[in-house]
């Protein structure tokens, strides 16, 4: 005990014994008279011991180094190299039960050398598109090839349809970038959420019939690829990007995707398209949803229903 709790306990016991005031011992420890109470009648059940604070002797910064070298041996493993502070946080917290946050474990990252700031570069101000007004009015349209699974199963691709006013996402993982797989991913769309007004993709062959060189022009339209018919069938009308900063949305996301998919992949081991499909529908879309999806400008959703004239196994086929 301190001389300051020594002092403190003699006017604790003067205010107790009723020779000053509880108010005059409030004046005389700087403290509220609530406190003179609470300190009483701590008194009556522990004696002179009320004066001493509850956690003395237990060292937070003990606590604190200790939390901080179990953080730094889990992002040691093979599983979160290459994780910034903030998917770090996110997963010790989802996986580890460690809540630290996103800026503390960067500080740790950064002291223990699992993570460098890198330096911004300036780059020339683009004005953004406005976004369409409901969901359903415009979807963005995409594949990439990116090597997701890191080595440790089959090539896949991701097709991605992200909605333009909200940012809503569905993603399926194919095995390759075909007319077949992609409209598989577009019954799954049509099934899950109704026919869009529009959709927007770059111009693939799967998308759009492109003039042969060396054969005359001709003065008909070129037919449609199966995609583009099927399209037409179902009433879904379809816009070609001129350069993939058009379809900027779906670029971005598939940003996102290369980092944050890719790691979830390898902490989930997952090694299969099966695997790859199941960790994506059940962890990735749902955290999508919560993280990165926008309220639109308008509630109405431009989705129309599939009517008993829509025959996807044949559009689709």
């Amino acid at each position: 005990m301190t001389q300051a709790d020594r002092d403190r306990l003699v006017a604790l016991k003067k205010a107790k014994d009723k020779k000053m005031t509880q108010r005059q011992a409030a004046s005389e420890l700087k403290i509220s008279e609530r406190q003179v109470r609470r300190l009483l009648a701590r008194m009556r059940k522990v004696g002179d011991k009320a004066v001493l604070h509850g956690l003395r002797g237990r060292s937070n910064r003990r606590s604190e180094d200790g939390k901080k070298q179990e953080v730094i041996e889990i992002l040691k493993r093979d599983v979160y190299q290459g994780f910034g502070p903030t998917l770090a946080s996110e997963y010790l917290a989802k996986k580890h039960q460690l809540g630290v946050s996103k800026e503390t474990v960067r500080k740790w990252m950064r002291e223990a050398g699992l993570w460098r700031s890198r330096e911004r570069c300036i780059e020339d101000v683009h004005m953004w598109r406005t976004r369409r007004e409901r969901w359903g009015e415009l979807i963005q349209w995409d594949t990439s090839e990116h090597d997701w699974l890191e080595g440790r199963g089959e090539k896949i691709y991701l097709v991605k349809m992200i909605d333009d006013a909200t940012s809503r996402l569905w993603a399926r993982f194919v095995r390759s970038d075909s007319t077949a797989e992609n409209m598989g991913v577009l019954e799954a769309y049509l099934h899950r959420f109704g026919r869009p007004l529009e959709v927007y993709t770059d111009k693939a062959s799967i998308f759009v019939t492109t003039p042969k060189k060396n054969h005359p022009v001709r003065q008909a339209p070129l037919p449609p690829t199966q995609i583009g018919r099927a399209l037409r069938e179902l009433g879904i009308g379809w816009i070609g990007a001129h350069s993939p900063q058009a379809k900027g949305r779906v670029e971005r996301s598939f940003e996102t995707a290369q980092d944050r998919l890719v790691k979830g992949l390898r902490v989930a081991g997952a090694k299969t398209l099966e695997e790859s499909n199941a960790y994506l529908e059940e962890e990735y879309l749902p955290e999508w949803e919560s993280k990165f999806t926008v309220v639109p400008a308008c509630a109405d959703d431009a989705h129309r229903p599939l009517g008993k004239q829509h025959d996807l196994a044949a559009s689709l086929a």
